[in-house]
């Protein structure tokens, strides 16, 4: 090889290895702000359940939280670069591939372009709010509605609507069998961990993620019965969702639980930001 293909082959590596850091950066950073939402959701639904705060246990409550606290701007903004962060690195995913050995499959990046989209979305209403100070849109139940109200007005808006709740339903099974089954651990550098850890990282990963996933299966199945009565009203947001736990025959321990779980996936979320493989 000649002076001048090393030369070049040495700065295609230094690119790829700088690329690799900065996106493993903002993949960390972003783990970590969506830790601190779950971490304030959680902790604003147990409030709610021991009818303590009159907050919305939402992302625009958990901000509004966020902002009284000391340095709060700094800390809005930071969460708001954090998500900014995630959402690039799951831009990088859908250009470039992720980990794993069907990282570069057509399914894997199109989920990376939906998670790149979503996080975008996010990341977009938080800043929003470190600028104005002020929930832009209302609340994810006020946004629940009137997203279903204009879905079902449009022709086939009620087979629409029944079809993403009915997505929303899978998706959210499909998230909590995968954290009872453990399959974060394809993800994670679990040499890197202690005995000890990798015992409390499951703790979290197991009932954080169960939890997660049977908040997402309860909205979906509010957005179902949406469709079905043609009332959009029946559609729920998260804080509405939560809330829903709280009426049902176990009254509130059960809201308790589950906001409890959103607490350990907080934390796991801390956990991934540490040893996930990016």
């Amino acid at each position: 090889m000649n002076t001048s293909a090393m030369a070049q082959s040495g700065r295609f590596r230094a690119r790829r290895m700088a690329r690799g850091s900065v996106t493993e950066g903002a993949a960390r950073a972003g783990f970590a702000a969506r830790g601190v939402i779950y971490l304030l959701v959680g902790a604003l639904a147990l409030q709610i359940a021991f009818g303590g705060t009159g907050r919305q246990a939402d992302r625009g409550g958990a901000l509004q939280e966020l902002a009284q606290k000391p340095f709060g701007a700094v800390l809005l903004w930071a969460l708001g670069i954090g998500l900014v962060g995630m959402a690039l690195w799951r831009l990088s995913e859908a250009l470039f591939g992720s980990v794993g050995k069907d990282g570069r499959s057509a399914r894997k990046r199109l989920m990376a372009t939906a998670r790149f989209a979503f996080y975008v979305f996010v990341a977009y209403s938080v800043l929003s709010f470190a600028v104005s100070r002020h929930q832009s849109g209302g609340s994810s139940d006020q946004q629940s509605r009137d997203a279903t109200a204009r879905i079902l007005e449009i022709p086939a808006g009620q087979w629409l609507v029944g079809a993403a709740g009915v997505a929303i339903v899978v998706a959210g099974g499909w998230i909590a069998v995968r954290a009872v089954l453990r399959k974060y651990h394809d993800k994670l550098r679990l040499g890197q961990m202690s005995h000890r850890t990798r015992q409390l990282v499951d703790v979290t990963g197991v009932a954080g993620g169960a939890a997660r996933g049977l908040v997402f299966a309860v909205a979906g199945v509010f957005a179902v019965r949406a469709a079905v009565d043609y009332e959009p009203d029946r559609a729920k947001g998260l804080d509405d969702t939560l809330r829903s736990f709280a009426d049902t025959p176990l009254g509130p321990w059960l809201l308790v639980c589950v906001a409890a779980g959103l607490v350990l996936f907080g934390v796991f979320s801390f956990a991934m930001a540490r040893w996930r493989r990016v």
